[in-house]
């Protein structure tokens, strides 16, 4: 029997981690966390049956304690709740699935604590990859990816050495708005920017996908994970989404990682890396797929990617920025705040003011976080 940890479990990868639990006998669940939404959470608790469960937000934590009385569940608050599940005895493997920068001191909780991560919280490295994986390295615990795109990748790393690697080949559906002019996203709507193509996901990772910001996010994160300079990391454009990723020896090989969009897939392989297990659902119709195209991203029209690479080779708390300013422009989006476009203006915006603190600590993180959404809230 494995046991896991899920903190974000009624998010979209949560929630699909999930449905390997229901398909894999050998799987059990012994914390759960969730920021807000208690009730999918108490139905998660009520079917799973964790020992743990914790809620971000202190009245809702509240709350779902006097709904779960009835059970020998242990329901926990705020960032020390999300702590006790990150750090719950049993488990081995903590999927962090929870959205934003929150997830950083939860996934150091864990590691410490000796368990494994399977990743699916990417701000985590984005602001912190140079604490987070020395003390990976440290503790000798694993981090396995659960991006489809770092799952690829890591997938890829299988059939080699690292050491003869020359380059990654990180793939992009390209989004909602593919070959859309600036003047054509002028008046896009939340409604427009929520209609991805191929994949199904949360709506702030599906407004960054529409940006890129998400496939600039994903080179920051591969960065820190395969610890490759960012003049080798590329980005194609692959608009069916069938190779999540790719890798390039040096001796030209190239090997690619496919499959039909379905997150199932690395959260799976995250859970028994080195074994593969059957996993239901569709396979690949080379018959009927056709062609499969590749184009170079429009870095122009798109810069929040332009702006992660300027992001990454600075290093220090300017990727904070990057992805606090992000963070937050999409939720004003969200909101009906500001229009599409003034997403990737607010980060570049920020970007300029900031005066980059290189090494910082969690707290410098996420003090600078802090200071990134003081500046965006004062605009208005």
């Amino acid at each position: 029997m494995k046991y896991i940890s899920i903190i974000g479990s009624t998010g979209s990868i949560g929630s699909q981690t999930l449905d390997v639990v229901r398909s894999n006998k050998d799987l059990k669940v012994t914390a759960l966390a969730a920021a807000t939404s208690i009730d999918l959470l108490e139905k998660q608790a009520r079917e799973f049956k964790p020992s743990v469960v914790a809620v971000y937000n202190e009245q809702k934590a509240e709350e779902l304690r006097v709904r779960l009385a009835d059970m020998d569940i242990n329901v926990y608050a705020g960032m020390d709740g999300l702590l006790e599940v990150a750090t719950e005895k049993q488990c081995s493997i903590v999927v962090t699935a929870i959205v934003g920068m929150i997830g950083i001191r939860p996934t150091i909780a864990a590691m410490k604590a000796g368990k494994d991560i399977g990743l699916a919280n990417k701000e985590t490295l984005v602001t912190a990859g140079h604490i987070i994986m020395p003390l990976a390295d440290e503790l000798g615990v694993s981090i396995y990816p659960i991006d489809s795109e770092h799952s690829a990748i890591f997938q890829c790393l299988q059939s080699g050495n690292e050491k003869d690697l020359d380059s990654l080949i990180i793939t992009a559906s390209g989004g909602p708005f593919r070959k859309k002019t600036t003047d054509e996203l002028r008046n896009v709507t939340v409604e427009d920017a929520l209609k991805h193509p191929n994949w199904s996901m949360g709506h702030k990772i599906t407004i960054d996908s529409a940006t890129l910001v998400n496939k600039g996010l994903e080179v920051l994160e591969a960065n820190w994970l395969f610890d490759v300079d960012f003049d080798d990391i590329h980005v194609v454009v692959q608009p069916k989404s069938i190779i999540h990723s790719m890798i390039q020896y040096k001796d030209g090989s190239v090997i690619a990682q496919m499959g039909t969009p379905d997150m199932k897939l690395p959260i799976q392989y995250a859970l028994y890396y080195p074994k593969r297990r059957y996993l239901p659902g569709d396979r690949l119709d080379f018959w009927s797929m056709g062609k499969l195209d590749f184009e170079k991203p429009d870095m122009d029209t798109f810069y929040g990617l332009a702006l992660a690479y300027e992001a990454g080779r600075c290093g220090g708390t300017l990727p904070t920025v990057f992805n606090a300013a992000n963070e937050l422009a999409v939720s004003q989006f969200l909101n009906r705040e500001i229009k599409y476009l003034e997403i990737t203006e607010i980060i570049e915006d920020c970007m300029k003011a900031h005066k980059t603190i290189a090494n910082p600590t969690v707290e410098q993180i996420l003090d600078t976080e802090q200071e990134t959404y003081d500046r965006i809230r004062s605009r208005r």
